[in-house]
């Protein structure tokens, strides 16, 4: 018998808020089932297994973020484009946590292509026609764009940047800069 009140989107989201509080990799069937009060196998008529519940998660998280991006990079081109982008993820990551590592995870194709990973593609792309890049130079910058966000996102989440000066608030404010730089000035192919 299926419980009151629980769905799949009810789960997903409940576990969304776990991931926030302990850490996407202690989210489990289990342990959404002790949030509600239930047994466990109450939730798999809902949601297959941990792996499912996960994806879920992630699927969720990559829609909030791109409802986010989409948001700020609206009306916006250039730097400031830059800057909206790289903003809304690192403050993503700062108030969601769980939410930003659930959207790292690895998703099958089919969940990919029913997610709303194509949207953020689209939208870094969009940043990226504001520095005249071609082909394959804007999916080069794509990537970089994508490596120093996490990276930098990463390492500040962990404290890496707590114990010296200048503060980190300074220093994304100098990748950011250096990262226009770079696309405006982006080197020729060999």
């Amino acid at each position: 018998m299926v419980r009151v009140g629980l769905t799949a989107e009810r789960l997903t989201r409940a576990g969304a808020e776990l991931a926030d509080e302990v850490g996407f990799d202690q989210v489990t069937v289990s342990a959404l089932a002790r949030r509600f009060d239930v047994k466990a196998a109450s939730l798999y008529s809902h949601v297959r297994n941990s792996r499912d519940l996960k994806a879920r998660i992630a699927l969720l998280a990559l829609e909030e973020l791109a409802d986010r991006v989409s948001a700020a990079l609206a009306g916006r081109a250039g730097k400031d484009a830059l800057t909206a982008l790289a903003n809304v993820y690192r403050d993503y990551a700062r108030e969601h946590p769980g939410r930003y590592a659930a959207a790292q995870l690895r998703l099958t194709p089919e969940e990919a292509a029913a997610g709303a990973g194509g949207r953020h593609a689209g939208m870094m792309r969009a940043v990226l026609r504001g520095y005249d890049l071609t082909e394959p130079d804007r999916t080069h910058a794509v990537r970089l764009l994508g490596s120093v966000f996490h990276g930098y996102v990463g390492l500040e989440s962990g404290g890496s940047f707590s114990h010296s000066a200048p503060d980190s608030e300074e220093s994304w404010s100098r990748v950011l800069d250096a990262l226009d730089a770079l696309l405006r000035n982006w080197p020729a192919q060999p």
